[in-house]
């Protein structure tokens, strides 16, 4: 079993030029690894990352846009083409079809590969 100390940076934003790197945040934690199980390090890392990720962005459907409960014209007999809503996602003022919503990833690092390959002094 080694001791090491892995650190890692969060880039805000990808640019060619090194020098204008800004980092979204810096963290580092000691981790206690067998040379076997540096996988493990690498999912620590991952896990880390999703699990401070936030989906919270988020889009009205044609149900939740108001209004739309009347029919704009009658079936037949117009020549348009047929409208049972004005929210519909291809009128003007309508839903958003596959738009954003608000979702949970999280990742989980299994408790047997926790106690066997790593030892968390500050996680």
């Amino acid at each position: 079993m080694v001791i090491r100390t892995f650190e890692y940076q969060v880039l805000s934003s990808l640019d060619i030029n090194p020098e204008k790197y800004r980092f979204l945040y810096k963290d580092s934690f000691p981790l206690i690894v067998s040379d076997k199980a540096k996988y493990v390090v690498h999912r620590a890392i991952k896990t880390a990352n999703r699990n401070r990720s936030q989906f919270t962005s988020s889009t009205k459907t044609r149900s939740e846009v108001s209004g739309g409960g009347r029919k704009p014209w009658k079936q037949k007999g117009t020549g348009r083409a047929r409208a049972g809503s004005n929210r519909s996602p291809l009128w003007r003022g309508g839903g958003v079809t596959f738009g954003p919503r608000p979702k949970s990833i999280t990742k989980k690092i299994n408790k047997k590969r926790k106690t066997v390959s790593i030892t968390y002094d500050s996680f």
